[in-house]
């Protein structure tokens, strides 16, 4: 299993605590027995902690590489993108990162999840039953019981109740009384977890940015 850590936000919505440098997930935020540590450390303390045999790629913009360095020492490896593109080129160009550089096959099962998650640990342990998932359907998502009706998520409606479903269509973030309605018919916050095989990614990036190499990427990624 290889996991994909999107980590290359401009933090804004801790300005002016966050910065372009500095973002949200290198603030030493939250309380441990051992001090402080941020949002980036929790996340892969928790993931470490499930599975010390996890194989982390971070995804990042080249302005925050060397703190994420700094951060993370050696012991991770950094997909750096050039310049910043949004969510899906950041993935492409960490999937053709693992094929080109890494070797990684093709049939690998990847976990595709945002570095600021604030969860328990338990939701790391989902990922095994996710892995197990791949190849019953292109792309599977987590989907996340809401608490609230937040206007801030994307949903995802499912086609049944049961703990593995199809999804029937997704929603982007509504006001609150459309929120109201998804929860009522089951909807699901969309979190931003994938899995897939590495190829599935590949794939997409052909079809989409009509390259799957790292190198075309890299070079035309502006």
């Amino acid at each position: 299993m290889q996991i994909i850590l999107l980590s290359g936000g401009s933090g804004k919505r801790l300005w002016p605590l966050s910065n372009e440098i500095r973002s949200k997930q290198f603030i030493k935020i939250f309380e441990t027995a051992k001090g402080r540590e941020s949002m980036l450390q929790r996340v892969l303390r928790q993931i470490y902690k499930i599975s010390r045999q996890s194989k982390i790629t971070i995804s990042t913009s080249k302005i925050q590489e060397k703190l994420l360095r700094k951060y993370v020492g050696n012991d991770v490896d950094i997909s750096v993108e050039p310049c910043r593109r949004n969510t899906f080129p950041a993935i492409s160009l960490t999937a053709a990162y693992l094929r080109d550089i890494k070797k990684v096959n093709l049939n690998e099962p990847i976990i595709i999840c945002p570095v600021d998650s604030y969860v328990e640990d338990n939701f790391f342990a989902e990922f095994e039953n996710l892995v197990d998932l791949v190849g019953t359907a292109n792309l599977i998502l987590m989907g996340i019981s809401p608490t609230y009706p937040s206007e801030k998520y994307g949903y995802i409606i499912p086609a049944t109740n049961d703990k593995v479903s199809n999804v029937l269509e997704f929603k982007e973030k509504p006001d609150l009384q459309t929120a109201k309605k998804y929860i009522q018919n089951g909807g699901l916050w969309n979190g931003g977890i994938f899995a897939c095989k590495l190829s599935y990614i590949l794939e997409k990036s052909r079809e989409v940015l009509k390259s799957d190499s790292y190198v075309e990427l890299l070079e035309n990624y502006s």
